[in-house]
């Protein structure tokens, strides 16, 4: 079982971002409750990591949010953080090859099984200024418990329940054609958006590939929003709109169902 811990060690572990850069890491790495996993796979960590990071593989949410299988796929994540040492006490810091395709949904992955303290790290091993450590790494099995968090990842239903809620913004993050409904994939039988979607192109929220706007620009862009919910076609886009939105200090979740999910059911309603 997991021990409780201390108030002194609780304060000293609290302090994580949602998103941090390589200075933070480098900052941190030395203090001994950061966690730094690569999410790359153990073959590339081995040809080359930043030292003091191990292998850590979570995968990416499901493109389809039944909460059944979000409920069977939470503590299999967990089994995977255990089985690389993952306690849940320490502060966890993703990082994939530099543009976050990889690091953010893993994330969430850690957040759906209940990992409290989890951030990506900006740029990825790209941005690692200094020599890189070569072979594989030990990895220690421990036995611990994590609480899911189920609600790391939306689900339609949580939407469609929300959609007068006006805590809540949905942004879709696709393409102008996209969202006007006059384009889209051909395997999605309906084309449009979620109603009340707010509209930002995912591109449009980057100063470049992986660097997220200033928290300024963003929020010049997106406007005020208690709470983000971003989507848009499989997820995968709106991966790193969440990314650069956590960057820029909003309250942002991923739904990886997306529109992929929401034009497969015709009870759920859609604007053109």
């Amino acid at each position: 079982m997991r021990s409780t811990p201390s108030c002194e060690s609780s304060s000293r572990v609290s302090d994580l971002p949602p998103v941090v850069d390589v200075a933070w890491v480098e900052e941190h790495l030395p203090e001994g409750d950061l966690f730094l996993g690569d999410v790359r796979g153990p073959n590339a960590h081995a040809r080359g990591h930043i030292p003091g990071s191990k292998p850590l593989v979570l995968g990416s949410p499901p493109p389809m949010s039944d909460p059944a299988m979000l409920e069977a796929l939470a503590p299999e994540v967990g089994l995977r953080l255990r089985r690389h040492g993952v306690t849940g006490e320490e502060r966890l810091v993703l990082y994939d090859r530099g543009d976050g395709v990889g690091a953010m949904p893993a994330a969430q992955m850690a957040e759906l099984a209940g990992h409290p303290r989890v951030a990506v790290m900006l740029g990825g091993i790209a941005a690692w200024p200094s020599e890189l450590e070569v072979g594989a790494v030990e990895l220690t099995p421990i036995k611990t418990t994590f609480e899911p968090r189920l609600d790391a990842v939306p689900t339609r239903q949580e939407l469609l329940s929300r959609l007068e809620d006006a805590r809540l913004t949905i942004l879709d993050v696709r393409t102008d054609e996209e969202f006007a409904g006059r384009t889209g994939y051909p395997c999605d039988p309906r084309q449009g958006h979620i109603p009340g979607a707010r509209h930002v192109h995912v591109q449009d929220l980057f100063a470049a590939p992986g660097t997220p706007l200033a928290a300024d620009e963003a929020r010049a862009l997106v406007g005020d929003a208690e709470e983000i919910v971003a989507y848009c076609h499989s997820g995968s886009r709106s991966a790193l709109a969440t990314l650069a939105l956590r960057a820029a200090g909003y309250d942002a979740r991923n739904y990886a169902g997306s529109w992929h999910e929401w034009s497969r059911h015709d009870e759920l309603p859609l604007e053109r």
